[in-house]
């Protein structure tokens, strides 16, 4: 099958891609880098010819609402207008659990694409999945006080970028099935102690706390909205395992973490 990967060089993208052409599948990647620009819709017509099915794993980088939303209903919008033109039988995204009812942020922008989704002409599937595992890296030293590392206090159910790729190219294969069941991690943890585990992997011995962020999104990343429910499906590369496999080695651990952004992602 002909399938075409928008964010195909993110952090899901890139193993989409790779799962997908060892699977049999022939992966067109819409990117900038390959002349297709998904916010303005330059070069999509002539990259989705022939494509069967659009897995659409794009992201930004913005903790504002207005600016997630600008751009995940201008992408949404492109890509089904372009799709329906193709005649592409299938529209695949990948959102986030518990969007739905923390609606605020970065979050307010997924609500938006999924909605765009349901409504649009393009039979659909939408899968939910909670944080990646390398969440716990993108907040670290985001925010410090002298040699103290602040991140928000989250109950997190992290999932490997690779488990979600892996249930996103199954569900190619399964063709257009609405919202499915959500994909969470293997287990549960606190968003300080993963990313304390993440620095100390990195030879950053920091100390980090967790902080109770304010408002309604706060609540959510602390009682257990943004964590899958008991009917959801899970990964099974734990965050230990995850972190033992990154190249980086310990003793590495340099300006780039007082300097990195964290960023929710998609």
């Amino acid at each position: 099958m002909r399938i075409a990967v928008a964010g195909g060089t993110g952090a899901v993208g890139t193993h989409v891609v790779e799962l997908a052409r060892g699977a049999g599948h022939d992966v067109v990647v819409l990117s900038r880098g390959a002349g297709v620009d998904l916010t303005t819709g330059s070069g999509l017509a002539e990259a989705l010819v022939g494509v069967e099915t659009v897995v659409d794993v794009a992201s930004t980088f913005t903790l504002d609402a207005q600016e997630s939303r600008t751009f995940f209903g201008t992408s949404t919008r492109l890509l089904l207008e372009a799709e329906q033109a193709a005649g592409t039988r299938h529209h695949l995204v990948l959102s986030i659990v518990g969007v739905d009812r923390a609606p605020h942020g970065y979050y307010a922008g997924k609500v938006l694409q999924e909605e765009l989704v349901a409504a649009g002409d393009v039979p659909w599937t939408v899968l939910r999945a909670t944080q990646f595992h390398e969440f716990a890296g993108q907040v670290h030293g985001s925010t410090t006080v002298g040699s103290l590392v602040l991140v928000p206090r989250m109950r997190s159910e992290t999932v490997a970028a690779r488990d979600v790729a892996a249930r996103l190219v199954e569900l190619v294969g399964a063709g257009p099935s609405g919202r499915v069941a959500d994909l969470g991690g293997p287990e549960t943890a606190w968003m300080a102690d993963l990313s304390r585990a993440w620095a100390r992997h990195r030879g950053d011995r920091r100390p980090v706390l967790g902080v109770p962020l304010p408002g309604a999104l706060g609540r959510a990343m602390r009682d257990g909205t943004l964590v899958s429910s008991p009917d959801a499906d899970h990964g099974t590369t734990t965050f230990a395992e995850w972190l033992q496999s990154q190249d980086e080695p310990a003793g590495q651990a340099g300006q780039a973490d007082q300097t990195d952004q964290g960023a929710p992602r998609a």
